[in-house]
């Protein structure tokens, strides 16, 4: 194991990318609940569902005027693009089902444990299930991962470039420390679920975030990480919801 010579950590592009990390879903937030006062669009104060796609539309809108912005200081190549060589749509899809069910396993081992069905918090009717698998399985990838790996690893890759190396495996460590916080964006989970439970979501959280930073890399293209993203979450609640329906 070992760095690539010239890694060196800098504070200003770490600080940069620890900013935007965790300040890009705040700003979302608050650009969603101002545009529910002055156009009633969905409000957080309804179901989450609607605001979550508002919600979710303003982060990646503000991630491409961000990258737009960024592009005249740091030119690289932010992967918005289809991949121009090895797409690793495969194993995206692969290992994005094999999350998903992984991900099912740790947020229902009460449930699993007690053998009780778990209670989405909505009824499953057509408009909810065919709104939640829309937006798990199509809309979350690149409203996620447009603003997380294309925005903030290709940032911190163009300006502190190093690698870690474990035997054959070599990637750029910005996708490490991004997914540490797209990790650590999830950590509200320890005051709503058990601590066992939210621990679960934060190592799966840390390895899918490695995962499509990984492809991010060595794809030179976004589009495999909006993939697994949209496929383990939506294979989640596909499992969910089948689950609830039979009892």
């Amino acid at each position: 194991m070992g760095n690539d010579v010239g890694f060196r950590p800098k504070l200003v592009p770490i600080a940069v990318v620890v900013l935007l990390g965790f300040g890009l879903p705040y700003v979302a937030a608050y650009a969603a609940f101002f545009s529910s006062k002055l156009f009633h669009t969905p409000s957080p104060a309804g179901p989450i569902l609607p605001w979550l796609y508002v919600q979710h539309a303003f982060q990646l809108l503000v991630a491409l005027v961000v990258i737009a912005i960024l592009k005249w200081r740091v030119p690289a190549d932010y992967g918005l693009h289809l991949p121009r060589g090895k797409t690793y749509v495969g194993a995206a899809i692969l290992w994005g089902a094999i999350f998903g069910v992984l991900m099912t396993l740790v947020d229902y081992a009460p449930q699993l444990i007690a053998h009780v069905t778990p209670n989405p918090g909505y009824p499953l009717t057509r408009t909810n299930v065919a709104g939640w698998l829309f937006f798990e399985g199509v809309y979350v990838g690149p409203t996620e991962e447009i603003p997380f790996r294309a925005l903030l690893v290709t940032y911190l890759a163009a300006t502190m470039p190093g690698s870690l190396r474990i035997g054959n495996f070599r990637m750029n460590w910005a996708g490490i420390l991004v997914a540490l916080i797209f990790a650590l964006l999830h950590a509200q989970n320890f005051s709503l679920r058990a601590w066992p439970v939210a621990l679960g979501q934060q190592v799966y959280a840390f390895a899918l975030g490695v995962l499509y930073a990984y492809w991010l890399e060595k794809s030179k293209s976004v589009v495999a990480p909006i993939v697994g993203h949209n496929v383990s979450d939506v294979v989640e609640y596909a499992i969910l919801f089948v689950w609830v329906a039979v009892g």
